[in-house]
């Protein structure tokens, strides 16, 4: 679908686990810490990574200026630092927010931890991720809301539910 509209996907939990591995990363450990204790790393590094990755696909497409960025910004301190670093340099078009029940959420990641490897996939991590989202990062969706940018799906459906309806937002979106 991405290609479809231009755009390129950047993860933001995928940029910090690869720094995380990365040899001689200068953040590894500390990126690992909070991961683990379903925190929310500082921003000043997931900026950078997300910064770095933008600018080198720019650097490799100068038409590829069209980002999806997931899984930021996760709280008040993020959109800061995004709107300190960013501002001038990349607008935001909308938020697109998979809507999905606590239990369910813990139940896929859950099935996903018994083949991913992550360090988060276990339910203490989740319960502490659940409750990092709530304190922080729901307040920034709605904040978001307010602003009339938040796309909202519902992920407690079917695989091809969810896809059907993101499809529909990108349509509409462009």
């Amino acid at each position: 679908v991405l290609q479809k509209y231009g755009y390129t996907h950047l993860s933001a939990g995928d940029l910090l686990r690869d720094e995380r591995k990365r040899p001689g990363s200068q953040y590894g450990e500390l990126i690992e810490n909070y991961i683990k204790e379903g925190e929310i790393v500082p921003v000043e590094i997931t900026i950078s990574l997300l910064k770095r990755a933008m600018d080198q696909t720019m650097a490799a497409n100068s038409q590829k200026n069209k980002f999806l960025i997931d899984g930021f910004p996760r709280n008040e301190d993020n959109l800061q630092g995004w709107t300190k670093t960013m501002d001038g340099k990349a607008d935001v078009s909308f938020v697109l927010f998979f809507d999905c029940d606590n239990e369910i959420c813990i139940g896929r990641c859950l099935e996903r931890g018994k083949s991913s490897g992550r360090s988060d996939d276990n339910r203490e991590s989740l319960e502490k991720r659940i409750h990092t989202y709530l304190q922080s990062t729901k307040p920034i969706i709605d904040l978001y809301e307010r602003m009339g940018k938040v796309r909202k799906v519902d992920a407690s459906k079917s695989v091809d539910e969810v896809f059907e309806k993101v499809v529909q937002i990108f349509d509409k979106e462009g």
